[in-house]
């Protein structure tokens, strides 16, 4: 038998707080508790601007910003759950302000740019650059061997 998913119903009358390292779990930011702790470790994740352990216990209403390789989100804790939900479920633990959702746009875009403008990089030459270079370095040849 499984138990229902749900956000805020895991102990009602407690204070809700949980782990940040299973919260980020549960809300689907790192694939297992490991890594989570990890990028905590790492400084990878601040809670209300400082940098904080794995074992820090985090309420509905605090911020967070996590970096994930070349995005950083600031999201603002929603909801509590120490059980890891679906997608959609996973959603409705955060909501990501609009400044880092307008950041994390503009950066992807400046990178896409720079990777459009570097042309594509085509290490191998082709069957017409191989025909070039042999009749380059064959003239080449005869020049030197003729003086």
């Amino acid at each position: 038998m499984s138990k229902a998913f749900a956000p805020d119903a895991a102990q009602p009358n407690a204070a809700q707080k949980v782990r940040l390292d299973k919260w980020l779990w549960a809300a689907r930011f790192f694939k297992t508790r490991s890594l989570a702790k990890t990028a905590i470790d790492g400084g990878k994740v601040h809670c209300n601007g400082e940098r904080c352990k794995g074992s820090r216990e985090i309420a509905a209403g605090m911020t967070l910003q996590i970096r994930q390789g070349w995005d950083e989100r600031t999201v603002v804790v929603r909801g509590i759950s120490e059980q890891r939900g679906g997608a959609p479920q996973a959603a409705l633990l955060y909501e990501e302000t609009a400044e880092s959702i307008a950041a994390r746009e503009r950066l992807a875009a400046e990178r896409k740019a720079q990777h459009l403008a570097q042309g594509p990089q085509n290490n191998r030459p082709t069957k017409q650059d191989r025909r070039r270079i042999h009749r380059f370095k064959q003239d080449l040849f005869e020049s030197q061997s003729g003086s």
